[in-house]
C-alpha cells in the first residue's frame, strides 16, 4: 500500500514539473515514525536530493553537529525531545540550514511558535508532498540568498579592508577598535586618497550599528542649493523642481550612520542644520515645519583645515566642536612606506581577480621602486599605478616596469 502511494505521489509530481525547478540539496528528516521516515526518504532521493534520516530530536541534533545540511525536515511530537526544542538547538548551531516543521497535531499556537523561534516553514500531516518540495525549493531559494550576501559582504570587507602594519596605520587601528562600540562621533582628517572613508566604513562595521544602513554624502559633490535637500529631504514644491516628498539622507541613515565626507565643502546654512540635528536628534524636510526624529552617528572627514576655515568664517566653530569628539588623522602613503610591500600583494590579488587574471608577482626591486616614489595621490594612486603595472606589465612586475609606466619623481 505504501508503495503503491509512492507511485501516485511520482504521477502527480510529474504533471506538476516539479523535477524542473528542484536543486539538488543534502537533506537532514528527523521523525519518530518509520513509516514517514521511510516515504519522506524515497520521495525525496527520488527527486535526486541526498536524505538522511534519524529517529528523535537527539540523534537529529548529534547528526546535524557532524555533516553540513541544506535543509531539515522535523517532526514536533517525538519522545525524548520535541521538535520545538530541536529547532532551538539547531538554530543556535552553526549553519544556515532552513528548518521545516511537520506535525499531525497541528494548531495554529503550535505553527506560530515554530515560526516565531526560527523555523522556515510549518507543513501539516499527512503531507502534501506537492507543498513539501515546493517549500524546499523555497528554502533552497532562501539559503541561497543568505549565502550570496554573505560572501558578498566579505567581498565588500575585503574591499574596504585596511591593510598595514606601520606604526601610523596600527595607530589608525587601535583607534578605530577603541570608538567603534561607542557612538560618539568621529571627524577624520587626512590628505586626498589616503583611506578617509575606509576608517568611516570600519568605525560602522565594528560599531552595534553595523546590521544598519551605511549611507555616504560627498559634500563636495552637491551645489550647495541643493545640499540642504540631499540631507534632509524635501517636501512636494518646496522648490521648483520638487515633484513629490523625498526622505534625505539622515532619515536613510536611521539606525545607521551617515557619513560627510568633505564636510568642510558645506554651506554655512546646511551647517546650521546639521549642528540642531546633532543637538536634537530632529531634522526638518525643505519646505516643511515638521520635525522628524534620527536616531545616526555622524562620522565626517574632510582634507581642510577647519581651523583655518573658522578663522576665515566658512566653517562653524560650534558644529566643529561637536563632530571631532573623536579626532582620527590618515597618515599618507609617504609616512608609512613599509607598508608599500603589503599593499602591492593586497592590491594585485584584488585586481588580478577583478579581470580573471593569473595572479601576476612583483620583483623586490619593483618594491623598492615603488618605495621611492613621492606619491602625492597617496593609496588612490598606488592603486592606480598597480592597475597599470598588472595591465601592461609581464608575469613578473620589475623596477623597470616601475620605472616605466609609474612615472617616479625622486622626493
Amino acid at each position: 500500500m505504501l508503495i503503491q502511494r509512492t507511485k501516485i505521489y511520482f504521477i502527480l509530481l510529474s504533471l506538476f514539473e516539479i523535477l524542473f525547478y528542484l536543486q539538488m540539496a543534502k537533506i537532514l528528516v528527523i521523525d519518530d515514525e518509520r513509516s514517514i521516515r521511510n516515504t519522506l526518504k524515497e520521495v525525496l532521493e527520488y527527486e535526486s536530493h541526498q536524505v538522511d534520516v534519524a529517529v528523535d530530536g537527539p540523534e537529529g541534533i548529534e547528526m546535524f553537529g557532524k555533516e553540513k545540511y541544506e535543509i531539515v525536515l522535523c517532526d514536533i511530537k517525538m519522545p525524548n525531545m520535541d521538535g520545538i526544542e530541536v529547532l532551538e538547538k539547531i538554530t543556535e548551531m552553526p549553519g544556515d540550514a532552513p528548518v521545516v516543521m511537520i506535525s499531525g497535531h497541528a494548531n495554529i499556537d503550535t505553527a506560530v511558535e515554530a515560526i516565531k523561534k526560527g523555523a522556515f516553514d510549518f507543513i501539516e500531516k499527512p503531507l502534501d508532498l506537492n507543498r513539501l518540495l515546493i517549500t524546499i525549493r523555497n528554502a533552497m531559494e532562501k539559503k541561497d540568498l543568505v549565502t550570496e550576501t554573505k560572501i558578498l559582504k566579505r567581498r565588500v570587507n575585503k574591499t574596504f579592508e585596511i591593510v598595514g602594519e606601520s606604526p601610523a596605520i596600527k595607530n589608525v587601528l587601535e583607534i578605530i577598535d577603541r570608538v567603534a562600540a561607542t557612538d560618539a562621533r568621529v571627524l577624520i582628517t587626512g590628505s586626498n586618497g589616503t583611506g578617509k572613508e575606509l576608517v568611516a566604513r570600519w568605525l560602522h562595521e565594528k560599531s552595534l550599528r553595523a546590521a544598519g544602513p551605511f549611507v555616504e554624502v560627498n559634500c563636495a559633490a552637491i551645489p550647495s542649493e541643493l545640499i540642504e535637500s540631499e540631507l534632509f529631504g524635501h517636501e512636494k514644491g518646496s522648490f521648483t523642481s520638487a515633484y513629490k516628498d523625498r526622505k534625505g539622507k539622515f532619515e536613510a541613515a536611521n539606525k545607521g550612520t551617515i557619513f560627510l565626507d568633505e564636510i568642510g565643502d558645506m554651506s554655512l546654512s546646511a551647517q546650521a542644520k546639521v549642528l540642531r540635528a546633532l543637538q536634537e536628534n530632529k531634522i526638518s524636510r525643505v519646505g516643511s515645519d515638521k520635525e522628524i526624529k534620527v536616531d545616526v552617528r555622524i562620522v565626517a572627514a574632510t582634507n581642510k583645515d577647519l581651523r583655518k576655515a573658522i578663522d576665515n568664517n566658512l566653517f562653524r566653530e560650534d558644529l566643529y566642536h561637536r563632530l571631532s569628539v573623536i579626532l582620527i588623522r590618515v597618515p599618507t602613503l609617504n609616512e608609512r612606506i613599509e607598508d608599500i610591500p603589503l599593499l602591492a600583494d593586497h592590491f594585485i590579488k584584488q585586481i588580478c581577480d577583478e579581470y580573471g587574471m593569473s595572479l601576476k608577482n612583483i620583483s623586490e626591486e619593483a618594491i623598492s621602486a615603488l618605495q621611492k616614489i613621492n606619491w602625492t595621490g597617496n593609496i588612490r594612486e598606488f592603486r592606480n599605478v598597480i592597475e597599470r603595472l598588472i595591465i601592461l606589465c609581464g608575469k613578473t612586475i620589475t623596477a623597470q616596469d616601475v620605472n616605466t609606466f609609474a612615472q617616479p619623481i625622486s622626493r
